[in-house]
């Protein structure tokens, strides 16, 4: 299956001079959405990871799902003001702005191998806040994926140090 045709590109959203790629029909089509899934499930299990961790809220679409296959723990990264116990914040650029990302404290271990799954890697402003909050709470990343990556953007280059899984290049 060709899963780039399964995306759709949104010129001037969400504001002029963007080209949004959206990954809602690959999701709508069942079996594109467990296509995508399950490379991102045999990457976790290659990496050997004990936690998936998802920045909301597309990384939760495609974290949870190999969360659940391989029957390990999900733990979301949120927006401000959405997670009521004590939480680590880190605030971050993205490709169009800026924003602040949390995640419960107590929910991330010392010494857990985190897999960082989304949908897109483009800056790599969202992953990069996310890595900072997994290595200061003691986990270990292992590996960050994600189905498309706008490679002029250039956020590979931020993770350089991770093994990296992108399935689809623009």
């Amino acid at each position: 299956m060709n899963l780039y045709d399964k995306i759709a590109h949104i010129p001037d959203f969400p504001k002029e001079g963007i080209l949004f790629h959206d990954v809602t029909p690959l999701m709508a089509d069942g079996e594109a959405f467990r296509e995508a899934c399950q490379t991102m499930i045999e990457f976790a299990k290659k990496v050997n990871a004990d936690v998936i961790v998802g920045p909301e809220s597309r990384g939760f679409i495609f974290g949870c799902p190999v969360a659940y296959e391989l029957g390990i723990g999900f733990v979301p990264i949120r927006k401000p003001n959405k997670l009521p116990r004590e939480t680590l914040s880190v605030s971050y650029d993205l490709e169009y702005g800026s924003n602040e990302l949390h995640v419960h404290k107590e929910d991330i271990q010392k010494g857990q191998r985190v897999l960082i799954i989304d949908d897109l890697l483009a800056t790599g402003g969202t992953v990069e806040a996310t890595i900072q909050m997994m290595e200061e709470l003691g986990a270990e990343v292992v590996g960050c994926a994600f189905l498309i990556e706008l490679e002029e953007l250039k956020g590979r280059e931020l993770l350089k140090d991770y093994d990296v899984l992108t399935m689809l290049k623009f």
